[in-house]
């Protein structure tokens, strides 16, 4: 069952009443992206009938963390495929048994899988979006911010691709817990966000039991903390970033937005905070400004 503070977190995403007629796409369900600790990692394929544009949208389904076949509703993409775009709706680790780093590593593997079988898709490697809300837009900023390279020794062909995408598009992400709200305030998994504890019980193997240990020092959690903190990875060569955001947002702070958009700024990188006056986290009518992220894609996905 899913917990009542995920829900919470996912309410953000309902969508007004609306339809993705099926005779405009075509669903493959359940591609494996890569396999971790005996499980298989998974992604739905949604690939436009007609217009197809060449390129490419990944979708991180998560919510709080939480990421379940559930999650994956065909109206998210309505904007996306209706202009062409193949739509991969990406699965990853959940919490509570999966932490933020793990997750990551998840993110980075599909984006190299897509990479990987660009050809069977029909979407260039070099034009791939991400998008996705709150924890799904932390995931996309981390992925346009602090791509992995490639591993060209890697015996896996996969692996020997990198993971940058080429533009991205959310709404109400995190992207500094160190400074939530405001200047000094810690928040990995305690104060606004105690309800979403798992994801930030970072852990080590004991190297004689090799035990999985929560690690507890508060310094090393906030260096932790820090390194799946997007804001800090912004550089000159970030992907451009556009971030819908409420300003009366009471679990993702619009300051959260204004951080690194002021940091993309700084580095020159193509921005856009678009704010919701009013709006807390998600809003009637939010399916509305996904057209607002197709647009920023038509944009940056030439």
């Amino acid at each position: 069952m899913l917990s009542r503070f995920f829900l919470a977190a996912f309410a953000a995403l309902a969508l007004a009443p609306s339809a993705l007629a099926q005779d405009t796409y075509t669903r493959t369900e359940d591609v494996v992206y890569g396999r971790k600790h005996g499980l298989a990692m998974t992604m739905d394929v949604f690939t436009p009938k007609e217009k197809a544009n060449g390129k490419g949208i990944i979708f991180c389904v998560s919510g709080g963390w939480f990421s379940a076949k559930q999650m994956i509703n065909p109206i998210y993409f309505k904007e996306f495929v209706e202009r062409g775009y193949v739509v991969f709706a990406v699965l990853h680790g959940s919490q509570p048994k999966f932490t933020i780093p793990e997750v990551l590593q998840d993110m980075h593997r599909a984006v190299r899988f897509i990479k990987h079988n660009a050809k069977k898709y029909n979407v260039d490697p070099d034009k791939l979006g991400i998008a996705g809300a709150s924890a799904g837009g932390h995931l996309s900023l981390m992925q346009g911010c602090a791509p992995k390279d490639g591993n060209p020794k890697a015996t896996d062909p996969v692996e020997k691709q990198s993971s940058k995408i080429a533009a991205v598009a959310c709404f109400f992400p995190p992207t500094d817990f160190l400074n939530y709200g405001k200047e000094g305030l810690v928040q990995l998994g305690e104060g606004t966000l105690k309800n979403f504890r798992p994801p930030f019980d970072f852990w080590e193997r004991d190297k004689e039991t090799n035990k999985l240990v929560v690690i507890e020092d508060q310094e090393r959690r906030k260096a932790i903390g820090k390194t799946v903190s997007p804001v800090y990875f912004v550089t000159k060569d970030s992907a451009p970033a556009l971030i819908i955001h409420g300003d009366a947002d009471k679990l993702v702070p619009i300051q959260q937005a204004e951080l690194i958009i002021a940091k993309f700024k700084e580095n020159k990188v193509p921005c856009e905070l678009v704010v919701k006056k009013g709006a807390d986290h998600g809003w009637p009518g939010l399916d509305k400004d996904i057209k607002t992220l197709a647009d920023w894609f038509d944009k940056h996905l030439k």
